[in-house]
């Protein structure tokens, strides 16, 4: 059996290698000592392809549809930095990039003939998470059991989407084993690294895109997200990241685990180097009328009226949460709060402080609602192909406490649970209104995504600043404040007394240095099913600290 999965694993391996040889002239050698690995992939680029992996989708599409760049020449930009980004983060799992040049020269083709564009998003690269699929690539999801035995047979609708607008799609991106980890390793393609500090995790479980994309190896990435595996690698590698409400954005044509589970249902979203990137991908996706290919679908298109600035009060009304009652985050995560407060409050802004309810009870209801089973499939899926489980799937799956799976009445009972809860989330926002000085509830919640910036590799402990919003089904966006530097944690306040065991452990975990070059990043967090209004708050709060900062 070991034999057998080593070979596995190696035969994989050896075929992602077999595709980028193909490239060797882009390809550095990185020495082992540097902890910093950021300035490697942008070191064998030209003046003009150093200066296209800098811009944003939204301005890449433009300057192809004005033929400053061919779509040629944008793909082989980032490549080049893609193919050095998996050597020094080991972020890529499939590669198709020769279609993808293929795919380029047709674009350039259509374009210097008609002069049309094939969509909003001609000529742009997009990176995709290992799970989702793409016709005619393995989608082993993080399990050595599956590799070579998925080979999508059709695209998954957010991907078909992405072609019909013009996407090129060049390579899919790590996942960890059972998607149910906010750090990314697996048995197939072993661990991903962040690329600011190679001894923290780039989260996950999307961690393959953060990597990626933190590189500048891709311009605009997709994963998914149910617990907060769109929003931890954004923060971790000082991304833009959006999980919106469920039904919101397409979702179908994934391939993991517990497939057919709605005790807890996850949202395919974007991450990015900008905002107004967020926006793009969703509008792209919205304008294709999902709903009538995916039935779960709302019909709810994207309210491009509300999405400006113009649409929202002069005023807004923002609640912070500074701490959940569980974990209190690190010096660097409540600086940043106290900074963006300080901005709103300077600007005019309503700003009150969010008392957290019921943070705790929140996660053990949702670590139940992921494991209605008891992890009898993860465990049955990994025995089926692998010889052991890695560190934060053990982890995760210790919070089951090998019992049986519940029954239909039990997870009836859950069910209603959730709901009472979301209820008494919901009383407990429109409550706010009888603190703000308008009157009127508060319009969006200022929170960290986590209580640590990225930690060390296999130590990551508390999920409860982005599964709780899961849990209430509220859209979320992560948006980069900053990075943090050792030689300054002189002007840090000290953390509070530990209040449990898991506090206690993660505030062992505070010490400078281990989080050097580390990215600080913060999460707005919106009324559900608007995502628009919550974008559009994103960019007055960001305005705000720009103005404040001058």
């Amino acid at each position: 059996m070991v034999a057998l999965v080593n070979a596995v694993a190696a035969r994989k391996q050896e075929d992602r290698e077999a595709k980028l040889s193909a490239y060797r002239e882009w390809r550095i050698s990185v020495p082992d000592g540097p902890i910093d690995l950021s300035q490697y992939p942008l070191s064998k680029l030209t003046e003009t392809e150093r200066a296209i992996v800098q811009c944003d989708a939204t301005l890449i599409v433009e300057l192809i549809r004005k033929r400053v760049y061919t779509a040629e020449d944008v793909l082989t930009a980032f490549v080049k930095v893609a193919i050095v980004a998996q050597d020094i983060t080991n972020c890529l799992s499939e590669v198709c990039i020769e279609e993808a040049f293929v795919r380029a020269r047709e674009l350039d083709q259509h374009l210097e003939k008609t002069g049309k564009v094939v969509g909003p998003l001609h000529g742009l690269p997009v990176s995709i998470k290992d799970h989702i699929k793409i016709k005619g690539l393995d989608t082993s999801s993080g399990y050595l059991g599956w590799a070579y035995k998925n080979i999508a047979d059709s695209d998954a609708l957010v991907v078909k989407i992405l072609r019909n607008a013009g996407a090129i799609l060049y390579v899919k991106t790590q996942n960890p084993q059972t998607l149910l980890s906010l750090e990314t390793d697996n048995n197939v393609f072993g661990r991903t690294v962040n690329p600011f500090n190679r001894n923290l995790t780039p989260g996950g479980s999307s961690g393959g895109e953060g990597a990626l994309i933190a590189c500048h190896g891709s311009p605009m990435g997709v994963g998914t997200d149910i617990g907060g595996s769109i929003r931890i690698p954004a923060a971790h590698c000082g991304l833009y990241g959006l999980k919106a409400s469920v039904a919101r954005l397409p979702h179908s044509g994934l391939l993991g685990s517990h497939d057919g589970m709605d005790a807890i249902v996850g949202c395919v979203g974007p991450l990015a180097t900008s905002a107004r990137d967020l926006e793009l991908f969703c509008r792209v996706m919205l304008d294709a009328k999902p709903w009538l290919d995916e039935p779960a679908l709302l019909e709810m298109p994207w309210k491009r009226a509300v999405e400006s600035e113009q649409s929202l009060p002069g005023k807004l009304a923002i609640a912070v949460l500074f701490d959940d009652g569980v974990v209190a985050p690190h010096p660097p995560i409540m600086k940043a709060l106290k900074q963006y407060k300080d901005a709103l409050v300077h600007a005019g802004h309503d700003v009150i402080e969010w008392k957290a309810v019921d943070h705790q009870n929140g996660w053990d209801l949702i670590v139940k609602l992921y494991l209605l089973d008891g992890g009898a499939e993860y465990h049955e899926t990994i025995r089926a192909g692998e010889e052991f489980e890695v560190p934060q799937t053990e982890w995760m799956l210790e919070h089951a406490q090998r019992r049986d799976p519940y029954t239909p009445a039990k997870i009836f009972k859950l069910n209603s649970e959730r709901e009472a809860f979301r209820s008494k989330a919901l009383a407990h926002w429109n409550a706010t209104s009888q603190f703000t000085v308008s009157g009127r509830p508060v319009d969006a919640i200022l929170c960290p995504v986590a209580p640590t910036l990225a930690p060390p590799h296999n130590t990551t402990r508390w999920w409860g600043y982005t599964s709780h919003w899961n849990l209430l089904d509220l859209p979320a966006v992560v948006f980069p404040v900053d990075r943090f530097k050792a030689t300054e944690s002189a002007i840090y306040s000290p953390l509070p007394s530990s209040r449990n065991d898991v506090e206690n452990f993660i505030h062992d975990q505070w010490d400078p240095a281990t989080y050097d070059n580390a990215p600080i990043c913060l999460q707005l967090v919106g009324r559900r099913h608007n995502e628009e209004k919550l974008l559009a708050m994103l960019n007055v709060l960001e305005k705000a600290f720009r103005d404040n900062s001058l």
